[in-house]
């Protein structure tokens, strides 16, 4: 018993708990905050015109039917997405598909592709690669806010799926 207490201790301490919270949460939230304050909030204010900008343009957004091709041991999808004026560097397209009972979550970026013009204003085709051990139906492109230094979706949360 007295074995075991050494070795647990200091794994169950409030001293490893508060090093953990300091150097995970506070330390990195303290820098954040240095960073988006400085210079008279330069950074600050660019994100609060980031997010105006996706509350009055999120709305606009138009994601298509994927297509996907079965080639070997791995499924290509491609999804076109029209963003309408939002900035491309603004958003992030995934491929997800749900965690099986016996495996675990997809979560694949989607690499923007060609720029293509239409009606809705600037369209991109987007387009991920996965092994073909799950049937193609399992995923969903999905599209996400996007900013360097931002968490989202702690601090932006809309979520746009295809289907």
């Amino acid at each position: 018993m007295r074995e075991s207490m050494a070795q647990l201790t200091p794994q169950f301490s409030s001293n490893r708990t508060v090093r953990e919270y300091a150097e995970q949460h506070y330390i990195p939230a303290a820098a954040a905050y240095r960073a988006r304050a400085a210079e008279r909030g330069a950074a600050g204010k660019a994100i609060v015109a980031w997010q105006r900008a996706l509350q009055e343009q999120w709305p606009t957004l138009r994601l298509a039917e994927p297509t996907v091709e079965t080639r070997g041991e791995e499924h290509v999808f491609e999804v076109q997405l029209c963003l309408n004026g939002l900035d491309p560097l603004s958003v992030r397209v995934e491929l997800y598909a749900e965690a099986p009972p016996a495996g675990s979550t997809v979560r694949v970026e989607m690499k923007r592709g060609r720029k293509q013009t239409s009606a809705g204003g600037d369209c991109y085709m987007f387009s991920a690669v996965v092994p073909a051990t799950r049937p193609p139906e399992d995923f969903t492109p999905r599209v996400m806010p996007y900013r360097a230094g931002v968490a989202v979706p702690l601090e932006v949360h809309p979520i746009l799926w295809q289907r």
